[in-house]
């Protein structure tokens, strides 16, 4: 029984939240939760960021907290893991030894195997 119970709850965990909120804020919700990345958050962020530029001037404070967010979340963005970053310099390095040295092309391919 409390093995069934613990995977009811798992399989709707938006159900925690959608007790709060009324109809068109669920249908909201679930449109939402088919958003992957953060690409249109950091985008809404901008424009939001140019309004307060233009509607707030002399909040200085305000703008670069913004922009510090904004900043934030394209880190986030384009962060990758150890494991990706091994990956992307083998690749790197493959393509150098494959295609590159063979064409005669050989710069940059003893800093790349460092």
């Amino acid at each position: 029984m409390a093995a069934k119970r613990k995977s009811q709850r798992r399989s709707s965990p938006r159900s925690f939240y959608s007790r709060a909120l009324d109809e068109a804020e669920k249908l909201e919700l679930e449109e939402a939760s088919q958003v992957e990345g953060i690409d249109e958050e950091i985008a809404l962020l901008r424009v939001k960021l140019r309004e307060l530029l233009a509607e707030q001037p002399e909040r200085i404070d305000l703008h670069f907290e913004a922009a510090n967010i904004i900043a934030r979340l394209v880190k986030t963005r384009y962060q990758i893991t150890k494991e990706q970053k091994k990956s992307l310099k083998e690749a790197i390095q493959k393509v150098l030894t494959e295609v590159a040295v063979p064409l005669g092309v050989g710069v940059g391919v003893k800093m790349v195997s460092k």
